[in-house]
């Protein structure tokens, strides 16, 4: 189905843009400093979902609807931009000061941080228009288009669980550390403006 030199290729430009920073990453440190290792698994696992669910989209042909449709477009991106703003306004104006296994709202945090992910990537057309340009360029010449997309999106997702896994690791023997209040509050407001910053990046996007 594919061309070993195609492929690798793709291995090594995936593996490049995966290990680039953005608000994934920043959402699964987050995560594992401040909340510990089953809500940053939680939060890579609903990213990865929402790349499979992008995948499976621009597979069937909604990716490029969104690349053609200006509308389509517009709807998704302010749609995404409005809820990363949203999340980090309330981290920058509600900090937490402490994380106990007790407390109610890091109950509620391991219960959302699945959710928090899954919407941030589906709610980011952009991803959408990165597949729809990006995979295809890995797909042999005359050779059908949608069952190697999705493959491609799923190997993009495999390195990107095996990235926040090495995240996680790394993070998680230090979050007694980082669990000292005005640490906890840092940790908050910095990753509420690395989403805002995120989110007028996407609305201002073309």
């Amino acid at each position: 189905m594919f061309d070993p030199a195609l492929l690798a290729a793709f291995l090594f430009a995936a593996t490049i843009l995966t290990l680039t920073p953005g608000v994934d990453t920043a959402m699964v440190l987050r995560a594992a400093t401040v909340e510990g290792r089953r809500p940053a698994m939680q939060a890579a696992l609903g990213i990865a979902l929402g790349c499979l669910i992008w995948g499976a989209a621009v597979a069937m042909g909604l990716g490029t609807l969104l690349r053609a449709s200006e509308l389509a477009y517009t709807i998704v991106k302010i749609a995404g931009a409005a809820y990363l703003v949203w999340l980090g306004i309330g981290l920058m104006l509600r900090p937490r000061r402490k994380i106990a296994a007790d407390d109610p709202q890091v109950k509620a945090g391991q219960g959302n941080a699945f959710c928090r992910g899954l919407l941030t990537n589906l709610l980011n057309p952009k991803i959408g228009v990165f597949y729809v340009t990006f995979l295809p360029q890995f797909v042999p010449p005359g050779a059908p288009v949608g069952a190697p997309i999705f493959l491609l999106a799923s190997i993009h997702v495999v390195l990107g669980l095996v990235w926040f896994a090495v995240l996680i690791a790394a993070t998680v023997p230090l979050g007694r550390a980082l669990r000292r209040p005005s640490t906890v509050a840092m940790l908050d407001r910095l990753t509420g403006a690395v989403f805002v910053a995120f989110g007028a990046k996407l609305a201002l996007s073309r």
